[in-house]
C-alpha cells in the first residue's frame, strides 16, 4: 500500500475505535511495514486530524503503548450545536404543560446526540471512569454515544426490572417532576464493587432521578466521577443533586404567551474540548 493509503486507512481504523489501543504491531503486520514506517504514518494522520479538527492520535507509551483516537468538539462547534439546540426547542408546538417540553425528536436525533456527547466525553475524559451510566429511555442514545466516544460499557437502569436481567437490585426515589416515589433497577452483574461511574442523561428538573441514580450506584459501592445531562431546569433552584454539567438550562414556559426560555451554559467552553 503507498503511504497515503495505509495513512487513510489508520485514520478510519483509529477514528471507529474512540480510545481503544490499537499497537504499532498492529499496523505494521496490517500494512507489511516496519515500526519506523507506522510511526511516520500515525504522525501525517495525527497532523491531518488536528487540522481539521476532527480530533487527535496519542501515542501510548509501555508494554501494552501504541496508537489511539481521541474525539474533541471546537467550540465553533460546540457553539453551532448549542444554536441549533436552541432554535430547535424555542417551538411554542413543543409546550406540553407544566413547564414541559417536547424533546424526544431531538434527544433521538443521531447527529445532534453525536455531538452532545462529544462535549461530555471531552468533559469527563479524565474522570477516570469505568462505566457510563443512564436511566431509560430518552437519555440512552446521548449516553450510548458518550460511552462510544470514551470506550467505556454503558449501564442502562430500569424503570421496572426484566426476567432478562437475571438477578437485580431496585430502590424507591423521590421523582421531583412526577412528585411522586417511582422505583428503578439494576442488574447485579452490571456493575462491580470500587468502580467509578459518569452518569449521562437527557433532562433534570429536581434530580430525582440523577439522585436516584447516585443512589444506586452507592448500593454497588460504585463512585461516581461525573454527572452530564443535556437540559437542566432553572426550577427548583435547589435541587435533590448539586455536581451536574448541562449543556443548556430551561427557564419559564408560559403556556398562554407560548414563550420558552432557554439559555446556554456557557462554562462548558471554560473545559479545554480538544482534551
Amino acid at each position: 500500500m503507498k503511504r497515503t493509503e495505509r495513512v487513510g486507512a489508520m485514520i478510519h481504523i483509529l477514528s471507529q475505535n474512540p480510545n481503544k489501543v490499537f499497537s504499532l504491531a498492529h499496523f505494521c503486520e496490517m500494512f507489511g511495514c516496519a515500526k519506523s514506517s507506522i510511526s511516520e504514518d500515525a504522525a501525517l494522520a495525527r497532523q491531518a486530524l488536528e487540522a481539521s479538527g476532527l480530533g487527535c492520535i496519542e501515542t501510548a507509551a509501555g508494554a501494552k503503548g501504541g496508537l489511539r483516537y481521541v474525539p474533541f468538539i471546537s467550540e465553533k462547534e460546540a457553539d453551532a450545536l448549542l444554536t441549533e439546540l436552541c432554535d430547535k426547542l424555542n417551538d411554542r408546538g413543543r409546550i406540553l404543560g407544566n413547564g414541559f417540553l417536547y424533546t424526544s425528536d431531538v434527544m433521538f436525533d443521531p447527529g445532534i446526540t453525536k455531538r452532545a456527547a462529544r462535549i461530555f466525553a471531552a468533559r469527563f475524559a479524565q474522570s477516570g471512569g469505568d462505566y457510563v451510566v443512564t436511566v431509560e429511555t430518552k437519555g440512552i442514545p446521548v449516553a450510548l454515544m458518550t460511552a462510544e466516544l470514551l470506550n467505556l460499557p454503558l449501564v442502562v437502569i430500569r424503570r421496572e426490572s426484566k426476567i432478562s436481567e437475571g438477578s437485580t437490585v431496585s430502590i424507591n426515589y423521590f421523582s421531583g417532576s412526577a412528585e411522586r416515589v417511582q422505583k428503578m433497577s439494576i442488574a447485579k452483574r452490571a456493575v462491580k464493587a470500587g468502580n467509578r461511574a459518569i452518569i449521562i442523561d437527557d433532562f433534570m428538573r429536581a434530580g430525582g432521578s440523577v439522585k436516584g441514580i447516585r443512589d444506586m450506584m452507592r448500593e454497588f459501592d460504585v463512585e461516581v466521577a461525573g454527572t452530564g445531562v443535556v437540559i437542566a431546569a432553572k426550577t427548583p433552584e435547589k435541587k435533590k443533586v448539586q455536581d451536574y454539567f448541562p449543556l443548556l438550562y430551561l427557564g419559564e414556559v408560559d403556556e398562554d404567551a407560548g414563550t420558552i426560555e432557554l439559555s446556554r451554559n456557557e462554562d462548558i467552553f471554560t473545559v479545554n474540548l480538544k482534551e
